[in-house]
C-alpha cells in the first residue's frame, strides 16, 4: 500500500546517503593510500640505489631508478598541494603578496634566529622566543638598500621530511619558489648537519641552489627514434647513450633529439625533462657566532657562499646586506628628464637577466614601449656619452637613460 511505498522511499534515501558517505570515505582513503604508496616506493627505490654498485654496467639501471624517483616525488608534491586538505595552503597569513624589487626568503630549522634577523634588518615585529616553532606563518618585512626595496620573508622552521609533507614544509618551500634569493639560516654550533638536511629537502622539491640550468637541448619529434649527440670536450658523468634511452623510456618518449652542450649527469637530464626546476642563488647565514672562537670561525669560513653573523648583537649585518645585493644581481638605472639633471634618488631596478631597453620601458609603464623612438644613454654600457640606442640595447648598472618618444 501507500504506507509501504513511503517506507521503501525513506529506506532508499537512507541507503543513498550511506552510500554517498561510504564513497567519500573511500575516496579520502584512496588518496591517502596513493600518497603513502608513493612514499613507500620512494623509500624502496632509494634503498635499491644505495645498495647498487656504481659502474658502467649499472649506469643505465641507476638512471632509470633516478627517473622513477623524480616522477614519484613530483606526484607526492602535486598530491599534497591539491585541494583544501592538501597541507593547509588556505590557512590565513601564509602567502604574502609580492612587493618591492626583489624577494628574499629566510629558511632554516626552528630556533636558529630567523625572526631575530628579520626584526633587526627590517624593524618588523616577528615573534621571538627561546622555544621552537615560535613563527607559525610567513612574516614579511621590507628594507631599502641602494634605492632598491627588498622584501624579506621570515618563514616557519622546516623539519626533516618537509618535502614529503611533514610539518608545513610544502608551503614553506612553495614560497621559496617565488624568491629571487634564499637565505639558509644555520646555527653555527651545528652548521654542516643542518646545511645538508636543508639542501636535501630543497633538492627533493626541485629547487637547485647556486646552479645554472644545464645546457641540454631536448626536442620531441614525431619519428626517427632518439638522436643522441655530445659536443666536443663535454664529459657525461655516469651516463651513456643506453642510459639516456632508458630515462626517456621511463618518460614514455620514443622520438626525440637530445644534445649535451655542457658537462652533465643523469640528474641534469631528468631536470630538463621535468621542466619545473627552480634555479636560485642561496647564501648560508651562519648565525650565533658569539658562541664560538676565532679558530672555529676560520674553519667555518671554508664553506662556500657563507656569511657569518650574530643577529642578536647585530654583528656583520651590513656585510650580509652587501653580499645579498651581489647575489641578487640587480641593476640601478637612473632616468633623466629632458633639459634636467638625472634623478639619482629613485632608480629603476632591473634584474641582470632582463636588462634590455625594452625591459626598462616595461618596468616604468607598459604604454611606454609602443611610443618609444630612441633613447640617449650615458654610462658603462655605451662607447660614447651620450649614445643613441634602440630597444635591444643592454643596459649596465648605474646607466643614465633619457627616452625620446615618437611624435604624433
Amino acid at each position: 500500500g501507500p504506507s509501504g511505498s513511503s517506507l521503501c522511499l525513506d529506506g532508499g534515501r537512507r541507503v543513498t546517503h550511506s552510500v554517498f558517505f561510504v564513497f567519500l570515505w573511500a575516496t579520502a582513503n584512496e588518496k591517502a593510500s596513493l600518497n603513502m604508496s608513493a612514499l613507500t616506493k620512494i623509500a624502496e627505490i632509494e634503498a635499491e640505489m644505495a645498495r647498487t654498485q656504481k659502474n658502467k654496467a649499472t649506469n643505465s639501471h641507476l638512471g632509470l631508478l633516478k627517473a622513477k624517483l623524480a616522477k614519484l616525488r613530483a606526484q607526492v608534491v602535486s598530491e599534497g598541494t591539491k585541494g583544501s586538505g592538501g597541507g593547509g595552503g588556505a590557512q590565513p597569513g601564509f602567502e604574502v603578496s609580492k612587493t618591492g624589487d626583489a624577494r628574499v626568503g629566510l629558511i632554516g630549522f626552528p630556533s636558529v634566529g630567523k625572526s631575530t634577523l628579520l626584526n633587526k634588518m627590517t624593524g618588523s615585529a616577528s615573534e621571538v622566543a627561546s622555544y621552537e616553532f615560535t613563527t607559525l606563518t610567513c612574516v614579511p618585512g621590507v628594507f631599502n638598500y641602494k634605492g632598491a626595496k627588498v622584501q624579506l620573508l621570515d618563514l616557519p622552521g622546516i623539519i626533516e621530511g618537509a618535502k614529503d609533507g611533514k610539518g608545513r614544509g610544502k608551503q614553506v618551500i612553495s614560497v621559496a619558489y617565488s624568491c629571487s634569493l634564499i637565505l639558509i639560516v644555520l646555527d653555527v654550533m651545528k652548521p654542516i648537519l643542518h646545511k645538508r638536511k636543508i639542501e636535501y629537502e630543497l633538492e627533493g622539491f626541485g629547487i637547485r641552489l647556486n646552479k645554472q640550468p644545464p645546457n641540454i637541448v631536448f626536442k620531441k619529434r614525431e619519428k626517427g627514434g632518439i638522436a643522441f649527440s655530445v659536443a666536443p670536450g663535454v664529459i657525461l658523468k655516469d651516463l651513456d647513450e643506453e642510459g639516456v634511452q632508458s630515462i626517456l623510456r621511463e618518460y614514455k618518449i620514443a622520438n626525440a633529439q637530445v644534445a649535451f652542450r655542457c658537462n652533465a649527469s643523469a640528474d641534469d637530464l631528468i631536470d630538463v625533462l621535468e621542466g619545473n626546476r627552480k634555479y636560485c642563488p642561496a647564501l648560508y647565514v651562519m648565525n650565533k657566532i658569539d658562541q664560538i672562537t676565532i679558530e672555529e670561525l676560520d674553519i667555518i669560513a671554508e664553506v662556500p657562499h657563507h656569511v657569518p653573523i650574530c643577529a642578536h648583537h647585530e654583528w656583520n649585518l651590513d656585510g650580509l646586506i652587501e653580499v645579498m645585493w651581489k647575489y641578487m644581481s640587480l641593476l640601478r638605472i637612473y632616468t633623466k628628464p629632458r633639459g634636467q639633471i638625472p634623478d639619482y634618488t629613485a632608480p629603476v631596478i632591473l634584474p641582470a637577466c632582463k636588462n634590455s631597453m625594452a625591459d626598462f620601458c616595461n618596468r616604468i609603464h607598459r604604454s611606454l614601449l609602443p611610443q618609444f623612438k630612441v633613447a640617449l644613454v650615458w654610462g658603462m654600457s655605451v662607447k660614447h656619452n651620450p649614445q643613441r640606442c634602440g630597444k635591444e640595447h643592454e643596459l649596465a648598472d648605474e646607466d643614465v637613460v633619457q627616452i625620446i618618444k615618437k611624435v604624433g
